[in-house]
């Protein structure tokens, strides 16, 4: 299934088993009406920012969203390659493997993240709720977080506050490869 497809399947049916209109997930998550309509109907892949608001209204995590696996476990060996792959954008800018694909309701999301060369977050900054760590495998990430600039090299490390207003740039003319862990989302 493609992912947006996904995305929006999975969107509608947690919506609806709420109990919630478009409108009342909208102004929960602060993502137009529009928006949600367009990612329900499948016409659009939202960005990692509209995933982690959409997921706190539900108190869910991106995974819930982009994974199709329907049984969990409580513990999950993986091998690259073979894990669950999603990519956030139409430009292909992010493209990520999920470490924690199938563990029952984990507390932390995982993930191993190829930045293409120039790939970034966007011009705005994004913010939600939890902590972030980022781990710089291979190449070079720039960071601006609360008006601080960070350049993250392979063997680097930064964990910051996700509510701080943060993007991200890839400043290597290389793929960037980074170990990124989320922690938990609490409903705003």
């Amino acid at each position: 299934m493609q992912l947006k497809n996904l995305i929006g399947k999975k969107l509608k049916a947690i919506r609806l088993k709420n109990n919630l209109t478009i409108q009342a997930v909208s102004d929960r998550a602060k993502v137009s009406a529009n928006m949600i309509s367009r990612i329900e109907r499948g016409l659009t892949t939202p960005s990692v920012e509209i995933l982690l608001r959409l997921g706190s209204v539900f108190d869910k995590s991106i995974n819930y969203f982009v994974e199709e696996i329907e049984t969990t476990h409580e513990i999950v060996y993986s091998k690259p390659g073979k894990r669950s792959r999603s990519v956030f954008d139409d430009d292909s800018n992010l493209q990520t493997e999920s470490f924690t694909a199938g563990l029952r309701d984990p507390q932390f999301t995982g993930l191993f993240c190829v930045v293409k060369p120039n790939g970034s977050s966007g011009d705005v900054d994004m913010f939600h709720p939890g902590d972030e760590l980022l781990y710089v495998l291979k190449g070079r990430l720039k960071m601006t977080i609360a008006g601080e600039t960070f350049l993250v090299e392979a063997g680097e490390s930064l964990s910051f506050k996700s509510h701080l207003p943060h993007r991200w740039i890839n400043m290597s003319e290389q793929e960037t490869h980074v170990m990124w862990v989320l922690s938990p989302l609490t409903t705003i």
